[in-house]
């Protein structure tokens, strides 16, 4: 159910595949932030722009004990060649099963041109140390998004 998820709540688990194939759960964060941004397709313009800025702010999103993940249903051949193409320094994870984008409640019913479909809404989580919601951005607007995020995740302290 889009939006169902609070802040404070738990963080649906998940086991995701990265582009090289190995795969990246949850738990592997356990006692250290993550932020979660969930994107609607690789290599187009708003995803780009939005990897890429939090690509260029990876160092600091680091210094404040904080990992970075984005999430598409792309699969992970289409996610490698993104990281390539824009030399992204932030992993990327593929939910070619939509099930934890359901989790999330980011697979959502959306229209365009008069046309309903179903595809991800971009969403943005910052989950703390021990693996609740402390954030949640919904219907993100990239400009300023990943400055925005990572005063958050500074501001929520090491282990919180």
């Amino acid at each position: 159910m889009p939006g169902s998820l609070q802040e404070g709540d738990p963080a649906p688990p998940f086991r995701l595949v990265l582009p090289d194939g190995r795969s990246v759960s949850l738990a592997e964060f356990q006692g250290r932030k993550l932020v979660l941004f969930f994107y609607p397709k690789a290599d187009t313009s708003g995803c780009t722009l939005e990897a890429k800025a939090f690509s260029q702010r990876q160092v600091d999103f680091a210094k404040s004990g904080t990992a970075v993940l984005g999430i598409s249903a792309d699969p992970p051949r289409r996610q490698a060649a993104f990281q390539v193409k824009h030399a992204l320094s932030v992993s990327l994870a593929s939910d070619e099963s939509l099930e934890t984008l359901k989790a999330y409640g980011v697979w959502v019913k959306k229209s365009m041109y008069g046309r309903s479909f179903m595809g991800i809404l971009r969403t943005t989580f910052l989950i703390d140390g021990r693996g609740r919601i402390a954030r949640i951005w919904r219907k993100v607007q990239v400009k300023g998004h990943a400055e925005e995020v990572l005063q958050a995740a500074s501001a929520l302290g090491s282990a919180a």
